[in-house]
């Protein structure tokens, strides 16, 4: 059931569950905001770890990666990839020097608004088909689900 159109097409009982649906929806997320953040020459690691220093202050570079759900190995790549372009400074912590605190700079948070337009267009290219209501009812439920999944 394939045409040169259309492409694959799995059958209409999976197409018609919300797993399978949620799924493929997110693989096109997923695609298109590491195409729209791409051309920034930027990740999602790089947006989540900026977000998270603006909306929390500094921070060292293990409740940074709890915070956001990354591991702490990628915390570091991703921090040397980041303070490379003068995004993020580190410091030592002047109660403990063995951590470092991580702080946003100027450049950091010019950055982080421009991947966050970016972002915006991507929702709206991905959301294109619906209308304000229908988006923000979509993230209602959403929401709801992940967190009764997530526990929060």
């Amino acid at each position: 059931m394939e045409s040169a159109a259309t492409g694959p097409q799995a059958p209409a009982r999976l197409r018609t569950t919300p797993s399978w649906l949620l799924t493929q929806t997110a693989a096109h997320a997923s695609r298109l905001v590491a195409e729209g953040l791409g051309a920034l020459d930027a990740r999602g690691y790089h947006y989540r770890l900026l977000a998270a220093l603006d909306e929390v202050g500094p921070a060292s570079q293990a409740e940074l990666g709890r915070r956001c759900g990354i591991d702490r190995s990628d915390v570091v790549a991703v921090l040397n990839e980041l303070a490379a372009k003068d995004l993020v400074r580190r410091s030592p912590d002047p109660a403990d020097r063995r951590r470092n605190v991580v702080t946003l700079t100027d450049a950091g948070g010019r950055e982080l608004r421009r991947m966050g337009e970016t972002l915006d267009r991507v929702q709206d290219a991905l959301l294109a088909p619906l209308s304000t209501a229908e988006r923000d009812q979509l993230t209602r439920l959403l929401t709801r689900l992940l967190d009764h999944h997530t526990g929060r």
